[in-house]
């Protein structure tokens, strides 16, 4: 990587630098992440000691294993901010089909270490402090094809949906965002009121949700519905 500073337009308000910290198995490539991204001014480098306050962690390796799994597991664990941590893996070696495992340790960005710059990690770490994601195609394409796996062969043998709703919530909620009440949707969906309203209960429940039209809400702002 080549050592080069984004410069910041004076015309920027100040705000707070993101917190970021570096992790590296060979302490030469974490110590050259660091320089490049401690010279810009938007972001700050934390000390080793200092992950739990890390906003991005930036993992540089030149391939991921369960071991980084296990430390991005325990940087999220031990966080002391209120959202845990997002990742940037910059490697040259990545298996597809760890795509799933890296993305529940927090991974937003994967970059190819023989071709980042300096100028694509601090451009990509300030993205995904702000809730970007950047994957390569390939790798994107490996996470679909996980997913429509695990919904085929896991959710809906279990009546379950990639949204967390069972079909049965799903069909409910479609016709409660359409105004019908209890003995409406009971007829539609050819089921007891009384099941209707257990349906809804379940769900209100587990979500949080304090009233029906909440419940809509919530379907409507997951794009359920």
């Amino acid at each position: 990587m080549t050592l080069t500073c984004l410069p910041v337009s004076a015309a920027e308000p100040e705000t707070a630098a993101v917190t970021v910290a570096v992790h590296a198995s060979d302490p030469m490539t974490g110590l050259g992440a660091a320089s490049i991204l401690g010279v810009d001014r938007r972001l700050k480098v934390l000390a080793d000691g200092d992950s739990a306050l890390a906003e991005v962690i930036v993992v540089v390796e030149d391939s991921i294993d369960s071991g980084v799994f296990a430390f991005l597991r325990d940087v999220r664990a031990t966080s002391r901010l209120e959202t845990p941590p997002r990742c940037v893996i910059i490697t040259d070696h990545f298996r597809t089909d760890a795509v799933i495992t890296a993305i529940e340790c927090g991974m937003a960005a994967l970059l190819r270490r023989t071709d980042t710059s300096s100028a694509d990690l601090v451009r990509t770490v300030l993205a995904v402090s702000q809730g970007m994601a950047h994957l390569p195609p390939r790798v994107q394409g490996s996470l679909l094809k996980q997913l429509d796996r695990i919904r085929e062969d896991v959710l809906e043998p279990n009546g379950l949906t990639l949204s967390g709703l069972s079909a049965r919530e799903r069909d409910v909620l479609r016709l409660l965002a359409d105004g019908r009440g209890t003995e409406e949707i009971a007829t539609a969906l050819a089921y007891s009121e009384s099941t209707v309203k257990n349906v809804l209960h379940g769900l209100m429940s587990r979500c949080g949700l304090n009233s029906r039209s909440h419940a809509v809400a919530y379907a409507l702002r997951s794009g359920v519905i």
